[in-house]
This record gives structure tokens, sequence and C-alpha cells, in this order.
């Protein structure tokens, strides 16, 4: 059997078919030693020095999310801000970035506070629209594109091959959050972009049990290796049991992204024209924006993340996730279970996102009992 050939199912499930070496344990050791000895001829010939710069924990779940994206290498960081962050870092003061109007709260702020006053200039644009996407390009000035597709709290759809092509002949590179859509459902290098980030938090851990990111790349060349440079300089590693537990997590990506995905889909159908919901958010919907785009480079699904906006308003949508009962009312997505939230009430009054939305992250339980759940919870919200 051509190993290079299997399944993302079976890559993922296996993590690759590592065996102990030692042991014979199909499960890896955890590996907690923060240094490593010197050889007697003042070498290190077992490549490992300081478990800051490299740490055995981290080969497998690298190895596994390389090979699930099609990189040429992967890094683990502490959490998804320190993967994303990293990225931006290795660029130089000056720089133009362009990044969309929505996206991951977190990372946005930190984009319009902490990065311009390291000076970077960042321009936010709606980078669905890749007209728009044009016009901020700078040529020769522009060094990052960055994208979040689906973009969260929206859900709209951004075709990456597009933009990648735009962004490189104005000599920029692109990098794409997938974090909602996984490699499992999209691959963004092969779409043409150069790094793809992930907040491993979510779906590639998927039991909200740590609190990681990771990056993969195209090419290991000298701004990846800046990258990893900078997670070591400023510290910003994965732990080595935290490793264990990503890893742990992404043998089972591939069946909870599914289950996810069809769960999703089957909320949004039934809540679509629903006389409580003024719109449903979600790509997999043929009436969405972006769909026909999703529907070419999302492959098996259009993920487990939608987002419903509450016809009464506010008030009503904040009384919907205070009366669910099988839904967790929690900030997160990506995990087995079922999480909502009013979006704009944890981003605050600078928000983008619409005050009447509630964000949902369907997990993998029975889908009509989550339907239910919500069902009568948007009523006794809206009597």
């Amino acid at each position: 059997m051509d190993k290079s050939k299997l399944s993302q199912a079976s890559i993922a499930a296996q993590a690759l078919g590592w065996v102990d070496p030692i042991t014979k344990a199909v499960t890896p050791a955890i590996h907690p030693s923060s240094t490593y000895i010197r050889d007697p001829d003042n070498q290190y010939t077992s490549g490992r020095i300081y478990a800051r710069d490299n740490n055995p924990s981290f080969d497998q779940v690298e190895a596994v999310l390389a090979a699930l994206e099609g990189a040429a290498g992967a890094a683990v960081f502490a959490s998804g801000m320190a993967a994303a962050t990293a990225v931006f870092l290795s660029l130089s003061p000056g720089d133009h970035v362009v990044a969309p109007t929505v996206m991951y709260w977190s990372l946005r702020n930190w984009l319009l506070t902490e990065a311009t006053r390291w000076g970077l200039k960042v321009e936010l644009v709606e980078t669905s629209d890749i007209a728009a996407v044009r016009a901020a390009l700078r040529p020769g000035e522009t060094k990052l594109v960055w994208l979040e597709t689906p973009s969260n709290p929206m859900w709209t759809v951004t075709d990456i091959a597009a933009v990648a092509e735009a962004a490189h002949a104005a000599g920029a590179r692109v990098a794409v959050d997938s974090t909602v859509a996984t490699p499992v459902l999209t691959r963004p290098l092969a779409l043409g972009a150069d790094l793809v980030m992930h907040s491993a938090t979510k779906y590639l851990n998927g039991h909200s049990d740590v609190i990681a990111g990771a990056l993969a790349t195209a090419r290991d060349d000298e701004q990846w290796q800046r990258i990893k440079r900078i997670r070591a300089q400023l510290g910003g590693i994965l732990g080595p049991f935290e490793s264990w537990l990503l890893l742990r997590g992404m043998r089972t990506l591939v069946p909870r992204v599914r289950q996810a995905s069809a769960s999703a889909m089957a909320i949004a159908e039934h809540f679509h024209g629903h006389p409580l919901v003024s719109a449903v958010l979600y790509p997999g919907l043929p009436s969405a924006d972006g769909h026909a785009i999703a529907a070419r480079q999302m492959q098996g699904g259009f993920g487990g993340m939608l987002s419903i906006r509450v016809k009464a308003g506010a008030a009503a949508a904040i009384g919907t996730a205070a009366r669910v009962e099988l839904w967790k009312r929690a900030t997160s997505l990506g995990g087995v279970e079922s999480l909502i939230e009013h979006r704009s009430s944890i981003e605050g009054p600078t928000s983008p996102v619409p005050d009447d939305l509630l964000r949902l992250s369907a997990g993998i339980e029975d889908p009509s009992e989550l339907i239910a759940d919500l069902e009568q919870a948007l009523k006794a919200a809206t009597a």
C-alpha cells in the first residue's frame, strides 16, 4: 500500500501510523523534559538542545497536520493568537497588510491596536469582494493578505484562489485562517495560499480541553524559518501534555467535522424562512452569498458553524440563549458539544456584528434534538 496516498480519514485516525520504536506503543509518550544531554564531544547529535526550540512532543502532531494540509511543514503554538501574530511579526515595520473587515475578533483588535503601534499598515476590506481586494493591494508595499473563510461570525466565503492570484501578482503572500473549514473541507495551500492558520483549540482538538494554535506552510523558506524563530524567541510554544491532547483530538477530526457539518446544514435548513428568524447565515444554503464559491472550494460539507438573526431583536436573541437546555452558552467553537453565543456582547460596542445575531457551533449531538431545543428557546424568548 502506498501510504502517501492515504485518505485524510486514515491519516488522522492512525496519526500517520507512527509506532514508538522502543515500546511499540501506538500512542506516543509525553516528553516533559526541558533540556537534552550534550555529547562528550560537545555536539548535539540528537538534534535537540532545549525544549523551547524543539520538543519531541511536537513532532507527530506537526507531521499529521502537514500531511492533512498537504504542507511542506507545520508548527504548533501556545494558542491560535500566538500562531496568527507570529505571521504578522515576521513582517517588517512599514509593511502593508490586508485583512477582512469581519474576522476573529481578538486578531482584528490586535491588528488595529498593537500591530499598528508596531508599524504595520493595516487595511480592512471585505475580502469576499475580489474587486475590493484588488483595489486595496499596493504592489511592492503589500506583503500579506490575511483571509478567514468562512469568516466569523457572518460566515461569508472568500475565493482563496482568486485572492492568491491577485496577491501574488502584487508581490504579497496569502495566509488563510482555516479554523472553521479545517483541512477536512478546504486545503488552502492547494488553492494557492502560502500559509494556513488554525486555532487548534477548536476543531483540530475538538474536545474543549486544550488552548493551542498551528500554522502550516506551502514552502520551507526564509519566512517560515523566521516564524519558527519567533515562536522560540517569544516563547509561544505548546506544552508537551497539550501537544499530546491535540494529537489525541485530531485522530477523530474527520468524523467530527463531517457530523458537525451535517448537523449545521440540518439546523440551517430548518430555520431558513422561520417566522421568528430574519436570516440564517450559512454557506451551505443555496441562497447564501458565496455559496457557489463555497461549493467549489469546500469539499464534503460547509462546516459546523452558522448564525441566526432573531427577528425580534437583541433582547430576544439574548433571551433565546438564556433559555436553551441542550446547547451550552459559552465562547468558543468546534467542540463535540454544541455552543450558542450572543456574539456582539462579547465583542463590545465597536463590534461590526449585528446585535440580533446568535452564533451557533453545532457539535455531534442528535441534530433533531438541537433543533427542538433552539425552537423552544426562540418561542419562549419571543412570546
